[in-house]
């Protein structure tokens, strides 16, 4: 299965919407907001912001699921 790396995230703060390109060899913990500067975390549970705020999973998530990604 080849991953989809673009993922629309939306800032849970503003409303902000921005696509992405998702790093395929890393997670990413972190996402500046461009609407409103707030600092994005993964929700607990979640392994990066893609997963959180996004509206397609992570490359790992998508190719091995819910465990697949920094375990």
């Amino acid at each position: 299965m080849t991953p989809i790396l673009q993922s629309t995230l939306t800032c849970p703060l503003c409303g902000h919407v921005k696509t992405e390109t998702m790093p395929t060899d890393a997670c990413q913990w972190f996402y500046e907001c461009e609407g409103c500067h707030a600092l994005l975390k993964p929700l607990p549970g979640d392994c990066c912001v893609f997963c959180s705020y996004g509206d397609v999973p992570c490359p790992p998530i998508q190719v091995s699921g819910k465990g697949g990604c920094c375990a």
